[in-house]
């Protein structure tokens, strides 16, 4: 089983954006956390982060017919981008939603998530747990769904 996992902006700068509400751990604690979170479930997996709107459009396009599905933390695009939701609707692919926040806490223009109405489940508010969660459901989800 193949996963892509996407990251979207500002992602890269964990540990010393809003430490308070996304953590102290950085970007590449977060990269290993999933890493290992792959290799514990026996997933092969593809890491993408972009602060581009466009090439993460174009990441998710790229996958149909090469993943088995997509765990993505859109960021700030969760909010605003339609062209991101249309992206994870015509691959068709099994999709996870995550947030290292709750976003369902936070200010009233984090509460809609436009990726997440394309997505099977959504995890928020675990920090990099949340990622974990993700990978455990998508591998069940897709199992299940081919016996």
């Amino acid at each position: 089983m193949k996963f892509l996992i996407i990251n979207g902006p500002n992602i890269n700068m964990l540990g010393i954006r809003e430490p308070e509400v996304y953590g102290r751990q950085d970007f590449h604690s977060l990269e290993q956390f999933i890493i290992e979170a792959c290799e514990e479930n026996g997933l092969e997996y593809k890491l993408f982060q972009s602060n581009h709107e466009g090439a993460i459009v174009d990441e998710i396009q790229a996958a149909y017919g090469v993943f088995d599905g997509i765990i993505i933390n859109p960021a700030a695009y969760t909010h605003t981008s339609i062209a991101i939701l249309d992206a994870l609707k015509a691959v068709s692919l099994p999709a996870v939603e995550v947030h290292i926040s709750d976003i369902s806490t936070r200010e009233s223009f984090r509460q809609v998530s436009y990726a997440g109405m394309a997505c099977i489940k959504s995890f928020m508010g675990l920090g990099f747990e949340g990622y974990r969660q993700a990978i455990i459901y998508l591998k069940d989800y897709i199992k299940n769904a081919d016996t």
